[in-house]
């Protein structure tokens, strides 16, 4: 009786360096990923993302004191942008790509109108009134059906009021947690995002 195996792939430096465009990781460990998924992409990337998750979450807790404020006005100034973004160092607090990641998260919020950082900013007595709102809804529905929707709407109603739960503006096929997520694997610290607050003309 016969067997068959999978032929190895080569993994080349375009791979790898395409891989990490894609997900930001380093090479040594996008190069891992590919070796690991025998040149699959996409499983490539579903493991650098869960890595990099694990990495963040062990960085949660680290103490946050260093930081950027930056400022955002859109043209035609009708519409400005304020945020403090927190890291662990002042060396990271000058780098390049936290800096830029900043300045997107401006852009971002110009754009998108969020109104929290996160999930635990909101209050309950808003989420209670979408709850409301959607149960009138689906009033009619089967119990198991009319539940999804209404959680359906509730996750609708976080990406639109959340800042972390939004697309994010330069990457819309992921979110702005998931980008979050990916820089503190990249650059190796816990960065926050503490506080923002956008202004527009006559509101």
């Amino acid at each position: 009786m016969s067997t068959s195996t999978t032929t190895p792939v080569t993994i080349t430096a375009t791979m790898v360096n395409e891989l990490r465009g894609q997900t930001g990781a380093g090479l040594l460990d996008c190069k891992k990923a590919l070796v690991e998924t025998n040149g699959n992409t996409e499983e490539a990337i579903t493991i650098l993302r869960k890595k990099g998750a694990a990495s963040a979450a062990k960085k949660a807790d680290r103490t946050t004191k260093e930081g950027l404020i930056e400022s955002y006005i859109h043209v035609g100034g009708k519409v400005g942008v304020l945020i403090e973004v927190n890291c662990e160092t002042d060396f990271v607090a000058r780098n390049d790509e936290f800096r830029a990641f900043v300045k997107d998260l401006c852009l971002q919020i110009a754009a998108h109108s969020p109104l929290y950082v996160s999930r635990d900013q909101v209050p309950e007595a808003d989420i209670a009134k979408e709850r409301e709102i959607a149960t009138a809804q689906v009033e009619g529905k089967p119990p198991a059906a009319a539940q999804k929707i209404i959680e359906g709407k509730l996750e609708k109603h976080y990406s639109t009021v959340c800042l972390i739960d939004q697309p994010f503006v330069k990457l819309p096929e992921k979110t702005v947690k998931e980008v979050l997520t990916e820089k503190i694997s990249k650059i190796g610290e816990n960065i926050q995002i503490r506080r923002f607050v956008r202004f527009q003309l006559g509101s």
